[in-house]
């Protein structure tokens, strides 16, 4: 770990800010071969376990974050009632698109094959993501060839969230999505509005109204397209945040700025049954 990751602003907002009692009953398991390929895993303080499953994944603009720095959120997430796997994956420059998302469908697909041993209920599964985590949450989510590539049976994910996410960023005009996806032949196929259909998995899509760092309109066309094509959508664009406060308002100190924590948990615990 270098100065620069443990003096982060993020990691240091994850040392010091109020956590949400929760208990983590995994703590850096493989899930593949590689360093990046290890995960987390939190579970609600108490209760009778057989609790809807979630899988969070961080943004960094595909090329950094820790997902010891993001426990908070995962703590946060599981006190609503969740089993959440937060795992790592790997990151650019070392890989580009589709690496972490065929990480991430191994991540999913060892959460099915240990939900049950950890008070999770595999059959009621949702993923989620802020900013690049939430493309990579959507894509898993709207296009079925990458958890099928991992031998995830389909129809497993039942509803998915994303909070500020880039979901129709064509054509590749920033330094970043040129970076990690500027060498795909098809770059439509990389979209995830384009795999949106009846039949997806529900969808809660969020962002700040200031956000510009993804534009808002990235929410706004993914939940029309779903919207239209008969999928069910819940769509939320909260006034005054940034890029980071949809994420930042599942923390104890921000939960005043926008009821992201309540409405998404509500949104993924109706629709996972």
């Amino acid at each position: 770990m270098s100065l620069a990751q443990a003096w982060s602003p993020l990691a240091i907002f994850a040392a010091l800010t109020p956590k949400d009692p929760a208990r983590r009953p995994v703590r850096g398991v493989s899930y593949g071969d590689h360093p990046r390929q290890r995960l987390d895993v939190y579970a609600p303080a108490d209760g009778p376990g057989d609790w809807p499953v979630l899988v969070f994944f961080y943004g960094g603009a595909w090329n950094s974050g820790r997902r010891r720095d993001y426990g908070w959120a995962a703590r946060a997430l599981a006190a609503q009632g969740f089993v959440v796997v937060a795992p790592d994956y790997r990151l650019y420059p070392e890989v580009r698109y589709p690496a972490f998302l065929q990480d991430a469908a191994l991540a999913v697909r060892w959460t099915l094959e240990h939900a049950s041993r950890l008070g999770g209920d595999p059959g009621r599964l949702s993923l989620a993501g802020h900013s690049a985590g939430a493309y990579i949450a959507a894509m898993l989510a709207l296009d079925p060839s990458h958890l099928a590539a991992a031998e995830v049976p389909s129809g497993v994910v039942k509803a998915f969230a994303g909070l500020s996410g880039p979901y129709a960023f064509l054509p590749l005009d920033g330094e970043i999505t040129t970076r990690t996806f500027g060498h795909v032949d098809d770059l439509p196929a990389t979209q995830p509005i384009g795999f949106a259909r009846a039949g997806a998995p529900a969808a809660f899509l969020a962002t700040g109204e200031g956000d510009t760092t993804v534009r808002p309109r990235n929410t706004r066309k993914l939940a029309k397209a779903l919207r239209e094509a008969g999928a069910v959508v819940e769509e939320q664009v909260y006034p005054g945040l940034d890029h980071a406060a949809p994420l930042l308002a599942l923390s104890r100190p921000f939960r005043r700025k926008a009821p992201v924590l309540t409405q998404m948990t509500g949104f993924l615990k109706a629709q996972a049954g």
